[in-house]
């Protein structure tokens, strides 16, 4: 399952550079987590980064993407080697 962030974000920009997938990005007023890259860092930690580090717990689950953890690291692969084949 994707994460998202809600509209209690404060803009505290810790989130973002955490992301190893470069999910997250400044929407129009608050960050936003692009779902078709968001892996709840599976792959790369144990636990989502984003959600380790916000201050304010405004990054939940997101119910429109569920996601298993199998197709979370199908995603991860899909990404490593898109992201491989674009700096070679």
């Amino acid at each position: 399952m994707a994460l998202m962030i809600t509209d209690e974000c404060i803009n505290c920009d810790v989130c973002e550079p955490e992301c190893p997938n470069d999910a997250i990005y400044m929407g129009l007023e608050i960050y936003e987590i692009d779902p078709n890259k968001c892996t709840e860092c599976v792959g790369h930690y144990d636990a989502p980064q984003c959600r380790q580090v916000c201050p304010v717990d405004c990054i939940p689950f997101n119910p429109d993407h569920v996601e298993t953890p199998e197709q979370l690291m199908v995603k991860f692969k899909l990404l490593t080697a898109a992201k491989k084949a674009s700096t070679t």
